[in-house]
Parts: structure tokens; C-alpha cells; sequence
């Protein structure tokens, strides 16, 4: 009997880590899964351990490998990660240093704000597409530096570490789209900028080597039940590997990951000018050739969700939505969740979460429905600033909510394709190891369910209208300050 090769694709985001076995149809053999915890200790800080983060990846690959057939055989490994995320360890033993800084982590927006001057800002805008703010990956190496014990220190984004545990030390490498969100990769080299780094205060030997996302980052060793030997085939973060999964490969395709925030991605025909509506990111880099995208990112898209339902339902999401359902509309309630600031197309850190609207008739099943509204009209604002698409997908785990994605369709008046499996960021990473180990993978996740827009113009044009009214008043709301603090202890 004939063995059947398959690629085990690791999907290691914020909340959990995923993987899967794809065989070279793009079928997948089986799954497993992992959580991660996320612990928030101060206002405005995101952590999470770096332990947990790799035992949840042997955890799901385990799961997963428990369903390897009899006639199966690993060609590979492919690995989707989150991305602005950092992480510090020691250079000989790999011992992590302090706690992961999460990409939601706006501990250093202060410094953001007052240590780069507008020079910096434009240095950073042309060689990285990106604009200079506390969720990319430099600010929060630079404070992990100046915080942790002296010694010899590595830091990365999420795949340098798991690269370097998956190989047992052997190799310190990051992928090259990830390598883009850190602030300090310049995407029209395709390498560490110097200038940048020296910006940030940033020493080279601490970064691992940027490569093209299918060059191959070593063989995995000690990372059992992964066997030794099996050879990291690709590399992408998860955003992209999802924009890849959907074969959203040409410019008017775009994607939205709902995830805990989301991602909404668009490629483009080359690198666009730094005056482009939404930050530029590197999709990806194969076989040498970059291929660029604009992207928008939503702070709080399913932590929305979570909040509201921590308000209304016991933290039940599905609860939350199964009542907002019960009524036709938020009842001219708007939630803006910017509770860690806005986003793109807004990047205004300092924009504070406004609830609007209530009155006497409001009740819990308005608030749910504002919630799930919010979720839909951050969406649109980006889908707004980039310009009109041709097809529009989306992944992650608000779409399996028919609500959240009916509000979608009729807040951005089109049609919303919605993928046939969950597992995008792993498909698409899956079927990018496939092409680097030779086989044509031509396969797309697909659409699963497909949602047509249903307000008319008037209405669709009235709510979009009031949701950027309370933006604005999120904006420019001052804070509160008391009149006489409270002594520091």
C-alpha cells in the first residue's frame, strides 16, 4: 500500500494554536487544537507566556497527529503565526526572557507619540508602509531591552521563537512578511534596515535572519511528537497565509480574518506610495519575488464580542448573539470599541470607547445588536478607504455567526463569501509548503455560505452616517481628569 505524504500545518494565534494535516489536494487528513491564555496585567498591557505559546503547539500537534493514517507520512511542516507579537529569550538556552508582549499591547503608545519625530515617522512610512504605533513590533523590543536583565538576549516575532524551539536552537530565522510589522524591515530591499534600526535602538544581532516565506527554516529536532528530521518547508503570518488560502492573489480580491481583532487585506500590483489610503505590508516573498498588499487592522473586532457578552451574557458569545437576533436593529444604539484606541483607517490611539443612543426604550438585546454592528462598520471603514473590490472573503470565528455576517453584507451593501473551513491561515500556509515542495497546489479554501446585502441605500447610508458621527465624538472626546488625584502609593 502506497504512502500518502501530508504537511502538517501549525496555526499558532492569539487565543489558540491550531494544526492540521493537508494532504496535496488541499484535503484535510485531520485537526487539533490548543488554548493560550492571555493575561492583561495593567491597563493597556497584553501578555502572554512564551511556555504556554510552544507546550499549546506540541499539545495541537499531538491532537492532530493522533490522526495520521496508517499509510501516512510527515513531508513537512508549515507555520502560520501571529504576528507584532514579541518575545525575548536567552541566546545560549532559549530560556525566555519575561513575558510575550501581545500585539493588542499599547504599553508603549506614549513613547511612540513622544520619541519619534516626524523625521523618524517618515523613515519609517517609506521604508516600511507602516505608520509608527504601539501595536508593530519595534516599540515593544525597544521597552523589552530597556527592562529586562543585561545579558545576551535574542528577540523576535512569534515564528523566529517557534522556529528556534521546533529546531531545538539550531536556527535563528523569521519570515519576511512577518519580518515587515516590526517597524524595522525595509520592504524594498528585503532586509533589516539600518536606519531603522538605529531609530529604534535595535542591535542587529539580537534579530534573527529574515527569509522568503517558502525557503525552508530548518529541520525540526526535539520536538516531539513531531519527528525528527522533518523539514520546516514555509513560513507566513497568519493574516497573509489567510489571504493566501483564499487565493486572493490579485488586486479587487480582499479578506477579513475575524479573529480577536481583523485583518482586512487587499493585493496590490506593486508597492504602493506612502500616501496609499491603509498601511502596505508584505504579503509575501517566494522564490525570491515580493508580492505587497494594503491592509487595514481592526484593534477589537470577536474582543468585542467577548466584551458585551462579558456585560450581558456570562461571557456566552453565542448567547450575545442569539439575543441580538431578537430584535430587527440596535435600536439607533452605536457601540465604538476603542478600547485600546482605533485602528486603521483611523490610527488614533487616543480615542476612548463611546456607547450612544440609549434611551429609556433601549434594552440588553440593542446593546448585543450595537455590539455586532460595530464589528461590521469598522469593517466598512476600511473596505471604504481602500476603494471598490471585485470579491470580498472572510474567515475566522465570527463567521460562523450568521448575524455578524448578514450585518456585514448590509452595512457594506455587497456580497460576502464566507469560507468553507475555519482552518484559512493553516490551508493557506499548507498549500504554500505543497508548491515549495513541488506540487502545483492550486486549491482555494472555497466559500462555504454566501450573504447578499438586503438594506437599501438610504438606510445602509443613515447608519454609516451615525457610526461616524460617534468615531468622530470617540476622537475627540477629552479624558477625564479628577480634579484632585489620589496620592501615588
Amino acid at each position: 500500500m502506497s504512502s500518502i505524504d501530508l504537511v502538517l500545518a501549525i496555526d499558532q494565534g492569539t487565543t489558540n494554536t491550531k494544526a492540521a494535516l493537508v494532504d496535496a489536494a488541499g484535503r484535510i487528513r485531520a485537526l487539533g487544537s490548543a488554548p493560550v491564555g492571555v493575561s492583561t496585567p495593567r491597563p493597556g498591557w497584553v501578555e502572554q507566556d512564551a511556555g504556554r505559546i510552544w507546550r499549546s503547539v506540541l499539545e495541537a500537534a499531538a491532537a492532530c497527529l493522533a490522526g495520521l493514517p496508517a499509510t501516512g507520512r510527515l513531508a513537512g511542516v508549515a507555520l502560520s503565526t501571529q504576528r507584532e507579537s514579541v518575545v525575548a529569550w536567552r541566546a545560549g538556552t532559549g530560556e525566555p526572557v519575561g513575558p510575550v508582549i501581545g500585539w493588542q499591547d499599547r504599553r508603549t503608545a506614549a513613547w511612540c507619540a513622544e520619541a519619534i519625530d516626524d523625521a523618524g515617522r517618515a523613515a519609517v512610512l517609506k521604508r516600511t508602509g507602516l505608520r509608527v504605533d504601539a501595536m508593530f513590533s519595534a516599540p515593544k523590543m525597544r521597552w523589552v531591552l530597556d527592562h529586562l536583565p543585561a545579558g545576551d538576549v535574542r528577540v523576535g516575532t512569534v515564528d523566529a521563537w517557534l522556529i528556534r524551539q521546533l529546531t531545538a536552537g539550531g536556527e535563528h530565522l523569521c519570515e519576511a512578511g512577518n519580518a515587515s510589522r516590526t517597524l524595522l524591515y525595509d520592504v524594498t530591499t528585503l532586509a533589516w534596515s539600518p536606519e531603522l534600526l538605529a531609530l529604534f535602538g535595535i542591535p542587529a544581532q539580537a534579530l534573527p535572519q529574515p527569509l522568503a516565506s517558502d525557503a525552508g527554516f530548518g529541520r525540526c529536532r526535539g520536538a516531539a511528537p513531531i519527528p525528527d528530521g522533518v523539514p520546516i518547508v514555509a513560513v507566513l503570518a497568519d493574516s497573509h497565509a489567510a489571504l493566501y488560502g483564499h487565493g486572493c492573489v490579485r488586486p479587487g480580491m480582499a479578506k477579513a480574518t475575524y479573529g480577536t481583532g481583523t485583518s482586512v487585506m487587499t493585493p496590490v500590483p506593486g508597492l504602493p506610495p506612502s500616501t496609499a489610503p491603509v498601511p502596505t505590508t508584505l504579503a509575501w516573498l517566494i522564490g525570491g519575488v515580493p508580492a505587497y498588499a494594503l491592509e487595514g487592522n481592526i484593534l477589537s473586532s470577536g474582543a468585542t464580542l467577548t466584551w458585551t457578552a462579558g456585560l450581558l451574557t456570562g461571557g456566552d458569545v453565542g448567547a450575545l448573539v442569539r439575543l441580538a437576533e431578537t430584535v430587527p436593529d440596535s435600536g439607533g444604539v452605536t457601540l465604538v470599541p476603542a478600547f485600546a484606541g482605533l485602528g486603521a483607517p483611523h490610527w488614533d490611539r487616543s480615542a476612548q470607547a463611546v456607547f450612544a443612543g440609549m434611551t429609556t426604550g433601549t434594552g440588553p438585546a440593542h446593546v448585543a445588536r450595537a455590539a455586532v454592528d460595530a464589528v461590521a462598520h469598522q469593517v466598512c471603514d476600511i473596505v471604504e478607504a481602500i476603494g471598490p473590490l471585485r470579491t470580498f472573503r472572510a474567515d475566522g470565528g465570527a463567521t460562523s455567526a450568521a448575524l455578524v455576517m448578514q450585518c456585514q453584507a448590509d452595512l457594506l451593501g455587497r456580497q460576502v463569501d464566507v469560507s468553507a473551513v475555519a482552518e484559512v491561515s493553516a490551508l493557506g500556509v499548507a498549500k504554500l509548503a505543497w508548491q515549495a515542495l513541488g506540487h502545483p497546489a492550486t486549491w482555494t479554501a472555497g466559500a462555504d455560505v454566501v450573504y447578499t446585502g438586503t438594506l437599501g441605500d438610504i438606510d445602509r447610508a443613515e447608519r454609516r452616517a451615525r457610526w461616524a458621527g460617534e468615531v468622530a465624538r470617540a476622537r475627540f472626546t477629552p479624558a477625564f481628569t479628577p480634579a484632585f488625584a489620589p496620592p501615588e502609593r
